[in-house]
This record gives structure tokens, sequence and C-alpha cells, in this order.
């Protein structure tokens, strides 16, 4: 499950017992979820970690496309992403 090693990586850096924690990622019906830690810093911190990654995983479950700020966080989208994201400000309709 890779949205949870990379969260357990990055509480590992600050924290020895995150490898304890029952951080883990799934797809119920066409909804994302994510299990996050408890204290609301490393909450922050598993978020910056795995979000870039969660705008394309939503294209690929048909849901709806989000747009990024880059200045805040970049999105990652592969080049033969098959729904391209639309402009800046233009909602995607499903």
């Amino acid at each position: 499950d890779g949205f949870a090693e990379q969260m357990r990586a990055v509480s590992l850096r600050q924290v020895p017992t995150a490898i304890l924690s029952r951080q883990t990622a799934g797809i119920c019906g066409q909804a994302l979820v994510l299990n996050l830690p408890g204290n609301p810093a490393a909450i922050a911190e598993c978020l910056a970690a795995v979000f870039p990654a969660i705008p394309y995983c939503l294209e690929l479950l048909d849901g709806p496309s989000l747009e990024t700020h880059p200045a805040v966080v970049q999105a990652y989208r592969p080049p033969h992403a098959t729904r391209p994201a639309p402009p800046s400000g233009t909602p995607r309709t499903p």
C-alpha cells in the first residue's frame, strides 16, 4: 500500500513509534479512504507527503478533478494521464 508506506516513512522521521501506527489507505466504492494519525502535526505531515498523488488517484476512480495551488502542493499527473487537468479555475464535469 503506497500511501501507507509513505505516511509511515514520513512519521518515522519524527517519532520511532510510528512503525506501530495503523496508517493505511484503500478504496471503498469510488472513494479513496485514508486512515491518518491522531496528532494534528502528524496529520499535516502525512497529508503533505501523499497529497501530490491524490488528485490523479481520484481521477482514476472517475472522481472529480482537483486543482492545486503550486505554491502549496504540486499535484502529480503522469504524462500518460487519460484526463488532462482543466485550465485553472475551470470546473470539471464528470
